[in-house]
């Protein structure tokens, strides 16, 4: 089995090959640069460099959100144009689900914390139960104290990762009561070679769509959705 891997949900675009057993090649960028200007190049120079034809690919693994609004568009639409004229399907694999899988088996609880705007966060949270990556809260929008009272309720140690670390690095600190650590820089932003490795789990129980049918998850309504909704809302209010 061979999987491509696109994630461009955050600052962060990568891109990777993975088959079950091995991450083939991956090519990861945090600069500051579109992604619509580097994840094509960085596709073609991965595909390339491991002289792999797309045609022997078995499915495309994306990233399908929660993210940046843009990066998602243009991650799901590329993963959605090659599916359609390689005819391969597609694997969608939830951002913050992605990221904690960076952490392999550990005793600690994964929390991963992406900066959504607005006082809030996208996260989850996730364990190793019998040395099997669990989902034990799904991703959501939330803000930082509702997730930091949850993780205090728990009472586990847990290990924090994300874009969204440094920007609450001084609330998480003073606010969380149980042990935690911070994750190493290598393994705190996305990575395609995750979002493959857990693709492969995916595509083996079955969980997969057609291209035509693929699209990414938000979460939340873009900036423009609320200020529509919010301005229909005066509106009304006004009549």
């Amino acid at each position: 089995m061979k999987i491509l891997a696109i994630d461009s949900s955050g600052l962060v675009a990568s891109v990777a090959i993975v088959s079950e057993n091995e991450l083939i090649g991956e090519y990861t960028i945090n600069y500051k640069k579109t992604h619509s200007q580097t994840l094509l190049p960085m596709l073609d120079a991965v595909v390339k460099m491991v002289e792999l034809d797309l045609k022997d690919i078995d499915a495309i693994a994306v990233a399908m959100g929660p993210g940046s609004f843009t990066g998602l568009r243009i991650g799901s639409s590329t993963a959605k144009g090659l599916g359609l004229a390689l005819n391969k399907p597609i694997i969608e694999v939830p951002t913050v689900d992605g990221l904690a899988y960076n952490i392999g088996a550990t005793d600690y609880s994964i929390c991963p914390l992406m900066d959504a705007k607005r006082n809030q966060v996208y996260t989850g949270i996730y364990e190793y139960i019998d040395g099997e990556f669990q989902v034990v809260k799904p991703e959501c929008a939330v803000s930082l104290t509702d997730i930091l009272d949850e993780i205090n309720a728990k009472g586990k140690k847990v290990i924090f990762l994300g874009d969204g670390v440094p920007v609450y690095k001084n609330q998480i600190t003073e606010y969380v009561r149980v042990p935690y650590v911070f994750s190493p820089v290598h393994l705190d932003r996305q990575r395609a070679g995750a979002i493959g490795a857990l693709a492969c789990r995916y595509y083996e129980e079955g969980k997969i769509v057609t291209a035509r049918d693929h699209k990414p998850e938000y979460l939340r309504l873009s900036q423009a959705e609320r200020e529509l909704a919010e301005k229909n809302k005066a509106t009304q209010e006004a009549q």
